[in-house]
């Protein structure tokens, strides 16, 4: 296995500007929020109350993504924690290979959506962008 990826953090405009990136994968870790608030358009929700027993199927799904933006609401706890265990969890695995480039969102979902930039409202667990 490659060495595991680094944690960096991203803004929403240079998230925006990646968006169209087919190998990026924007992942969800709000709890209820979620349905509520809207999301990201294009997101996988992977809630952090459930994310250690979900690990295994968000590594397959991540298989062959260039890089990974994880965000909650403000990304100050859940995120980033869920960020890191994802990168922890990576650091296990001796037959993963190619391992994306993990970010966090700043200022999580509510940056993002008081910049202005496009929120979906639909209930999928992935969103398959609005």
């Amino acid at each position: 296995m490659a060495s595991p990826p680094t944690l960096s953090y991203i803004t929403a405009s240079e998230l925006q500007r990646l968006q169209p990136n087919s190998k990026l994968a924007i992942i969800d870790v709000r709890d209820e929020e979620r349905s509520y608030d809207g999301h990201i358009a294009g997101s996988w929700h992977f809630a952090s109350d459930t994310f250690v027993e979900e690990l295994p199927a968000l590594v397959g799904k991540l298989e062959g993504q260039e890089a990974v933006v994880f965000h909650c609401a403000k990304s100050q706890i859940r995120g980033p924690t869920c960020a890191k265990k994802f990168v922890d969890h990576l650091a296990t695995l001796a037959s993963y290979k190619n391992a994306p480039q993990v970010y966090v969102l700043e200022r999580g979902f509510n940056g993002w959506a008081s910049a202005g930039h496009p929120v979906c409202n639909c209930a999928q667990p992935h969103c398959k962008g609005c």
